[in-house]
């Protein structure tokens, strides 16, 4: 017996991003000497054959039809969330009632006022809350900060953004969950509140926006291989200027019809010293410039990731060999654990998760106006 107190996590759903979270738990327990026991209590999905088919592939002792008897499972510490982003909201306050943790996927909820209903009472609860921003968990986004916040690339002065996929870039993809704009919004909402967190992590608040979206595919199949379509009224691409509040501007973009990008999480700082570039689909490494350096040989150089950027070496004692992305999730997961045990808060709580929603809400208010957009 290990001697720690048994933490119970109960998941609601099962698909892509419920396996990356069960294999986030499950990885935490192996790399990290994690502050509790965790124990993978009980999953829900939408059909008790398909709960049952997930408890037998991620581990959990239970399975259920019915989200809510999570709620009222004794066993139960922690609720995690990684339904379609409509039942966000629900299902988060629910658990709160119940005084459950709550881990839920981006973007938080639909509206700015659902986000804020949702921190207000997890606040009163007292219950440790966290967004799934993975991405922020990467050793090289610490470093990245790290490099930022230390002066070492001087004042700051913008910072370009790109988040890009193609999973909806066939336009006989159908109509499903991500194009209803009761979800909040298409590509910006679902992939570009990515960036946006990125964004606010690395550079700070973002102060105001001029933002354009683009409908490029304006219908879709009502279901595979049917004639019959659905109008699209949500944005397939979102550009945007932004004003930041500590002086620096940039921009971002969201697309998720780019055609061959599979997970192009980029970035690009400039600071007055020096700049930093990466991107997601080379996780492992990040390119810094110093104009300090000699000019014979000044450039960008290339970082690897390795054991000297924690927690890297709780995954692999060299350097260069590599971790992915569920590893982002295990991370993820003992900031999660380490704030229950504390009393603290993760770097990626519903608070900060209505702020990446502040930011997409006015973007797409410019859209609408055509016009710089403060954020409230």
């Amino acid at each position: 017996m290990s001697g720690k107190r048994k933490l119970g996590v109960g998941l609601i759903g099962t698909g892509f991003m419920g396996k990356a979270h069960a294999l986030g738990f499950t990885t935490a327990t192996r790399v990290f000497d994690l502050p509790f026991e965790l124990d993978l209590v009980s999953v829900a999905d939408v059909t008790k054959d398909s709960a049952e088919a997930a408890r037998g592939r991620l581990g959990f002792r239970k399975a259920t039809a019915d989200w809510r008897e999570l709620l009222t499972d004794p066993d139960i510490d922690i609720i995690d969330i990684t339904t379609p982003n409509l039942l966000h909201k629900e299902m988060a306050l629910a658990a709160i009632a119940h005084g459950k943790h709550v881990c839920c996927e981006k973007p938080l909820a639909p509206t700015v006022a659902d986000c804020a209903e949702m921190v207000a009472a997890a606040e009163k609860a007292g219950i440790v809350t966290q967004v799934g921003f993975n991405y922020l968990k990467n050793p090289l986004i610490f470093l990245a900060k790290d490099i930022i916040e230390s002066g070492e690339i001087g004042e700051i002065r913008s910072m370009r953004g790109l988040h890009a996929e193609d999973f909806m870039a066939d336009a006989n993809v159908p109509w499903g969950w991500r194009l209803d704009p009761r979800s909040g919004g298409g590509a910006l909402a679902d992939i570009g509140s990515h960036i946006i967190a990125s964004m606010r992590h690395l550079v700070g608040p973002i102060r105001s926006v001029l933002a354009e979206t683009v409908i490029q595919i304006p219908e879709r199949p009502v279901s595979p291989g049917t004639a019959e379509t659905r109008t699209v009224e949500v944005d397939d691409i979102t550009r945007a200027f932004v004003r930041f509040e500590n002086g620096a501007t940039g921009s971002f973009e969201a697309s998720w019809i780019a055609t061959g990008r599979k997970m192009q999480h980029d970035f690009e700082i400039y600071g007055s010293k020096g700049s930093i570039v990466f991107t997601q689909e080379r996780l492992n490494e990040i390119k810094v410039y110093y104009a300090g350096d000699d000019i014979r040989s000044r450039g960008f150089r290339t970082i690897w990731a390795g054991p000297e950027h924690p927690p890297y070496g709780a995954f692999c004692v060299a350097p260069g060999h590599q971790i992915g992305f569920n590893d982002l999730k295990a991370i993820e997961v003992h900031e999660f654990l380490d704030a229950i045990a504390k009393g603290g808060k993760p770097s990626t709580d519903f608070r900060e998760g209505y702020e990446v929603q502040k930011v997409l809400s006015a973007t797409y208010q410019s859209a609408r106006t055509n016009e710089w957009v403060e954020i409230g």
